[in-house]
């Protein structure tokens, strides 16, 4: 079998598996739209979080719950409108929605607490990072990445209109 086969072949093969997971051409965009909106309800969200659990001390759960809540409202409209042009109805969206952010909520923030839990502070220069800070940000990395796959295909799987 001559090298342009094999290449061809291996092409096509990475081109469908790609394609099956999300990150193919026309999934790109998508996926860049989500993290626009991602950063909005990050702002919101963790804005909201650090303010809650620094400025008005609440304890980290109270803290992370409220702040995960305004910026999931934010991120269902935005990503029902803009990222996927769903067309699922409001209600079974929203119902998938309040699940999927659910469960990554407690998944992810659950595994950063785990992590950071023997943990004292950061360092970094003149910066000085709590534990409770440390798993925040850790928490809403590893929130992002579940709360996408979840979002993709599970809320608005099957009834977006492309955008391209």
């Amino acid at each position: 079998m001559s090298q342009s086969v094999k290449l061809g072949s291996y092409l096509r093969i990475t081109s469908q598996l790609a394609q099956r997971i999300g990150i193919g051409s026309a999934s790109f965009p998508e996926f860049i739209k989500f993290l626009v909106v991602g950063l909005l309800n990050t702002i919101v969200g963790m804005g909201l979080m650090y303010f809650l659990k620094n400025e008005l001390e609440w304890p980290f759960w109270y803290a992370t719950f409220a702040g995960n809540t305004a910026g999931a409202a934010v991120s269902f409209l935005m990503n029902r409108i803009y990222t996927f042009k769903s067309s699922v109805p409001i209600h079974v969206g929203a119902a998938r929605f309040i699940i999927v952010v659910m469960a990554c909520y407690f998944l992810s923030f659950s595994i950063s607490r785990l992590i950071t839990r023997t943990m004292d502070a950061i360092t970094a220069g003149p910066f000085f990072i709590g534990a409770d800070n440390t798993a925040i940000l850790l928490g809403s990395i590893i929130y992002t990445l579940t709360n996408y796959i979840g979002q993709k295909f599970l809320v608005f799987k099957g009834s977006t209109q492309s955008s391209l």
